[in-house]
């Protein structure tokens, strides 16, 4: 870990401690007799700037206090996946002291599994009802580890206006057509005197997020899913080669070359601020129901990815640690009912008038009969390769996207660098190159 992602770590540590503490301690807080407080680690909407949807959440939470009793502290956490990560890690290890419920990414119930309560025996219903490719990622060893919240998955936001500019009747299908939508569009802004205009936003900064990008790329092309479900490591080939030689030949031609820094904040910030004509990102239900204001987004689409699109999202997930493991999981079981009862508002309801919703994934429930265009999009969904690698997923994806980033910078090629990973990988999990990647390094 950098020093400086160290040092904020133990900052942010430090002051959460103390937050918790001083609710705690009588004194520190307003008393209310015969009362519980617990606390709530919500990663999810911590960094979003329209605080909107942090708002909705903190009014649920108020609404299960009246209706408890049991009072909840929202606490906020750091915006990149890695410091999330750490910063769970660091808070389950004091035990007691720690949150009461944390909302996990569907990436790591293996890396933090011995720290959180099995829920499996507190929530049948919801394990007989949701997906069960769903339910596999939160479980370790038969543990359920968490239950699945919000399930996100990437999605292609576009500008609609500017699609009919250029005259385009519908968004791309594949990254090639995405390539030349987005060069002619970007070339006729700037020729109309938008010279910081650009084709194509999205996080490229080190870290999950380009995990998340790069995977879907090198699937688009049959580069394989960097593990595959029964152990083969696929990145050594030709494809995968190619999928992460054709973005870095995005950054400075149709993305900035300031992409290479971007968090999802920073593109969902370029984006709103109408500086591209396409961006990738996440869609939810939650986030379809609540769409940010702002007048970039009212002459916007959502559309699925040219191509597969990577399974995101949240659980939530009670520490083993925890004091007061009932009132939690009463805390768990009223978020949870109170998101099914907004599914069935949604199913009811019109969709938002903006964004524009076309083509979208599958598994986008909400307003799926909204699509307004005969093309049915083929967009699959990929599962990040954790449920398989458990506890080594963090150095993976880590190997992952430092290797796609120096690609991306062009501190290395891409052939080497696969290469370079693949060794990587196999003295990280012990699993072999897949028989196609195999012939690959072969045949160079």
């Amino acid at each position: 870990m950098h020093l400086f992602s160290y040092r904020f770590l133990r900052l942010y540590a430090a002051t959460l401690a103390i937050a918790l503490v001083c609710w705690a301690v009588p004194g520190c807080r307003r008393p209310t007799k015969g009362h519980v407080t617990i606390s709530f680690l919500d990663p999810e909407w911590s960094n979003d700037t329209s605080k909107a949807r942090k708002a909705l959440m903190d009014a649920g939470l108020e609404d299960f206090t009246r209706e408890t009793g049991i009072e909840v502290q929202h606490l906020p956490a750091p915006e990149s996946a890695q410091d999330q990560l750490a910063l769970i890690r660091r808070l389950l290890q004091q035990g007691a002291t720690g949150p009461d419920v944390y909302s996990i990414d569907i990436v790591w119930p293996g890396i933090v599994a011995q720290d959180l309560v099995d829920l499996k025996a507190y929530f049948p219903t919801e394990i007989k009802s949701d997906d069960p490719e769903l339910i596999a990622n939160y479980t370790v060893q038969g543990h359920l580890v968490a239950v699945p919240y919000h399930t996100n998955v990437g999605v292609l936001w576009y500008r609609t206006d500017l699609l009919q500019k250029y005259g385009y009747k519908r968004p791309p299908k594949t990254w090639s057509e995405l390539e030349k939508m987005a060069i002619h569009i970007q070339n006729g802004e700037r020729a109309a005197g938008k010279r910081d205009f650009w084709g194509f936003i999205w996080p490229g900064a080190a870290g999950e997020s380009l995990t998340c990008n790069a995977l879907e790329w090198q699937v688009a092309d049959g580069g394989g899913r960097l593990i595959e479900p029964d152990g083969g490591i696929s990145v050594n080939n030709p494809k995968a080669v190619y999928s992460w030689e054709r973005a870095a030949h995005w950054v400075g031609w149709v993305s900035p070359p300031s992409v290479l820094s971007y968090h999802e904040w920073d593109a969902t910030n370029a984006f709103r601020n109408g500086n591209s004509a396409f961006y990738r990102s996440w869609g939810s239900d939650y986030f379809l129901s609540h769409p940010p204001k702002n007048q970039t987004i009212k002459i916007s689409g959502i559309t699925s990815l040219p191509g597969p699109a990577v399974l995101g999202g949240n659980g939530l997930a009670v520490s083993r640690a925890s004091a007061h493991q009932t009132e939690a999981i009463q805390l768990v079981r009223y978020l949870l009912h109170r998101e099914e009862q907004l599914e069935d508002a949604r199913a009811h309801s019109k969709p938002p008038e903006w964004p524009i919703l076309v083509d979208l994934p599958a598994v986008l429930k909400a307003y799926s009969h909204s699509q307004q265009s005969p093309y049915v999009g083929s967009s699959n969904v990929i599962v990040r390769p954790s449920t398989i690698t458990g506890e080594n997923y963090d150095r993976v994806s880590r190997a992952y996207f430092e290797a796609v980033y120096s690609v991306l910078s062009k501190k290395s090629a891409a052939s080497d660098e696969a290469a370079r990973l693949e060794d990587e990988l196999i003295r990280i999990t012990g699993f072999r190159p897949t028989p196609s990647a195999v012939k690959a390094s072969v045949d160079k």
